[in-house]
């Protein structure tokens, strides 16, 4: 999904993913609304079948790249550590592992996001502005992994933007 700043596309993603409640009409997961789930039913979908990439990235500052990744595995489990070494690899992320987030660069920060929404089990995936701090081969890297995952889990994706164009297949572009 595209648009301009404040059409509400962040918003739409905290609708999904329950963490916002203050909206008419009604969200559906597995026909049964959200607004109706317990917190516990909430957390599970959370757990185990949606996965999210915040604009803001909501990474904990004081712990390290590898235990902000590692906190989705205490969560439920996803991949192995094997999975793990080739996604952080692959994005350039390995010798940063043991780095307190809140010393790495935006960019940095932004993959090490996509990591950990890539690490846990899911059947959707939400990317709020995933790429905003990355350059260009960082991006196609990261769609390519994130490509990869959602063919694997056969899970459906989300990704909005300013307005650029991703290297991610898609089924349907909504333009707001």
């Amino acid at each position: 999904m595209k648009a301009d700043s404040g059409k509400g596309k962040s918003t739409l993603i905290a609708f999904i993913y329950g963490s916002r409640r203050d909206y008419t009409g009604s969200i559906d997961l597995d026909g049964k609304n959200i607004s109706g789930l317990s917190l516990d039913e909430l957390a599970s979908y959370r757990q185990t079948r949606m996965s999210v990439v915040f604009q803001d990235l909501r990474l904990f500052p004081n712990l390290t790249a590898r235990e902000n990744i590692a906190l989705k595995l205490t969560l439920a489990p996803g991949i192995s550590e094997a999975e793990i070494k080739v996604l952080t690899e692959k994005m350039g992320m390995q010798i940063y592992l043991d780095q307190r987030c809140g010393t790495l660069s935006l960019g940095q920060q932004q993959r090490i996001a996509i990591i950990r929404a890539l690490v846990q089990p899911f059947e959707f995936l939400m990317l709020d502005e995933p790429f905003s701090h990355l350059d260009k081969g960082n991006t196609e890297i990261a769609c390519a992994l994130i490509r990869q995952r959602c063919e694997n889990q056969k899970a459906g994706m989300l990704i909005t933007s300013l307005g650029e164009e991703y290297a991610v297949d898609f089924t349907q572009r909504l333009t707001v």
